[in-house]
């Protein structure tokens, strides 16, 4: 019999991650509520994504829950309210992958400004030798307007400096320490900005908060670059700006109810799309495992979690 603790496994993980995992637990793979029910009163933790979390019906079939390890730093789909009140820890692979997110900011900024994406495809379908192609932006001496200014934030604006951009942030509250500009308001920010970058946290504070206003203070020169959560833009409204050319273009690394975007960006040429893999490099994905095997293990040794949010 195994004295093991048990442990739900709901992301699918590399290989050598769950190795880890079932060296260490009873490790069960999450399929859904029904396949549950024979092992869900011995459940002790779960390791999750960023982006599946927790749903709450999963989380109030789990009376014995103790830990749960996210592989990422979000944690917009985890109750962390209700964690709180049933004393189940909650720990997050915080700092481990702002340079390569930070990075995918700076990837998507280039591609779209210098329309890298479009002008591969015209090659590719020979329009090249047809047609001359058309004029992209330069990202030097442009006004880069960061919402969000955590670690990831600021990683992106030590980036954008080097490409000689001007620099301001929007944040829940200003860091002193920067010597980047803060800006109380957003839409002041997005006005401001010809290239406006979202890297705030997702959950219902930051829900929608790029909406038609937002995008109308942006404009038509204006650019949209989003690696934080799909819930912070109001996507009808992002779609409707695109498609009539009120903003010049965007920059996506994620979206509502991914991975089954609207269909509608696939029509769009002022749209560079990513699957989420912002943080998604060997390198990163590796050392994120680990840290996530590695709460959880300290936390079943009884030494506190390394990276706790709760």
């Amino acid at each position: 019999m195994s004295t093991k603790p048990d442990l739900l496994m709901i992301d699918p993980f590399p290989a050598g991650i769950v190795a880890r995992l079932e060296e260490h637990f009873n490790l069960h793979k999450y399929r859904d509520l029904d396949q549950l029910k024979p092992i869900a009163d011995k459940v002790r933790g779960v390791a999750t994504g960023g982006g599946s979390g927790i749903p709450r019906p999963l989380m109030d079939a789990l009376p014995a829950l103790e830990v749960i390890a996210v592989n990422g730093v979000g944690t917009d789909q985890i109750d962390l309210d209700e964690a709180r009140r049933r004393k189940i820890g909650v720990a997050t692979t915080l700092g481990t992958l702002t340079d390569d997110v930070a990075d995918m900011a700076i990837v998507l900024t280039l591609s779209v400004m210098r329309d890298t994406v479009l002008n591969d495809r015209l090659v590719r379908s020979g329009e090249w030798s047809r047609n001359s192609l058309p004029l992209s932006r330069s990202v030097t001496g442009k006004r880069m307007g960061i919402a969000g200014f955590g670690q990831i934030g600021q990683a992106i604006a030590h980036r954008a400096a080097a490409f000689g951009m001007e620099l301001a942030y929007f944040n829940s509250k200003p860091r002193p320490e920067s010597a980047v500009r803060f800006e109380s308001d957003l839409k002041k920010l997005a006005e401001w900005s010809d290239i406006l970058v979202l890297a705030v946290s997702g959950g219902p504070r930051s829900a929608n908060m790029v909406d038609a206003e937002i995008l109308e203070a942006l404009g038509a020169d204006g650019v949209l670059i989003n690696i934080a959560r799909g819930s912070v833009v109001d996507e009808a409204a992002l779609l409707s700006a695109l498609q009539e050319k009120r903003i010049a273009g965007a920059g996506l690394d994620v979206f509502q109810n991914e991975p089954n975007i609207n269909p509608d960006f696939f029509k769009l040429d002022n749209t560079v799309l990513q699957a989420h893999q912002a943080s998604a490099t060997v390198e990163t994905r590796t050392i994120m495992g680990n840290l996530m095997v590695d709460n959880l293990i300290a936390h079943f040794d009884g030494k506190p979690l390394l990276t706790p949010i709760l």
